[in-house]
This record gives C-alpha cells, structure tokens and sequence, in this order.
C-alpha cells in the first residue's frame, strides 16, 4: 500500500487525479444510461394499444364517435336533470314540513 502512495506522487497523482475526475461521471452516466427499461421500469404503467385511445380516421368512423359522444352527453344530461329534480322534490318537502310545522 506504501508502494501505491509513494508512486503517486507529482505527476503520477495530477494524472490519476485527472483520470478520476473524467472516469467517474463517464462510469456513472453508462451505469444509469444503460439498461433503463429492466432498471427504473414500472410494469403496467403505461396503457397497452388495446387501452389507450383509438382516433378515427374516416369519416363514417368519426360520425360513429361524434353520435356515441353525442348519446353519452345526452344521458349525462338526463342524469343531472334527474338529480336535479330529486333535490327540488327535497328542498319542497323539507320546506312543506317546516311550515307544517310552524302551523301546530
């Protein structure tokens, strides 16, 4: 071990001093650079082809989209309408309930 330390001396040290300096970030890149996929990887995490959206491209395809976007807004609508009129129905209970109360 003496040996080592007395060989870096001067010159030798600047030189394994310099080696060091670019080696290291160059081995730490190519130890993170490589093999991503199997290293960092989350399975399942991005959605299959199957999954994912599929864009129409012809024009009876887009009037398929368009009329089912179009069907899914409509009972989107008639939800929040039934919703709606479900909590009218209560807000008129509740206010027919306090004025018969208030009447005894």
């Amino acid at each position: 071990m003496s040996q080592i330390f007395r060989k870096l001396q001067g010159g030798n040290l600047e030189v394994f001093k310099f080696g060091m300096y670019v080696l290291f970030p160059i081995g730490w890149m190519y130890y993170f650079g490589t093999n991503l996929d199997d290293r960092f990887a989350t399975k399942n995490f991005w959605p299959t082809a199957d999954q994912s959206h599929k864009i129409p491209l012809d024009k009876d395809e887009i009037d398929q989209e368009l009329a089912r976007m179009r069907m899914v807004d409509a009972v989107k609508r008639e939800q929040r309408r039934a919703a709606e009129a479900q909590a009218q129905a209560q807000l008129e209970a509740q206010a027919q309930a306090q004025t018969m109360q208030t009447q005894q």
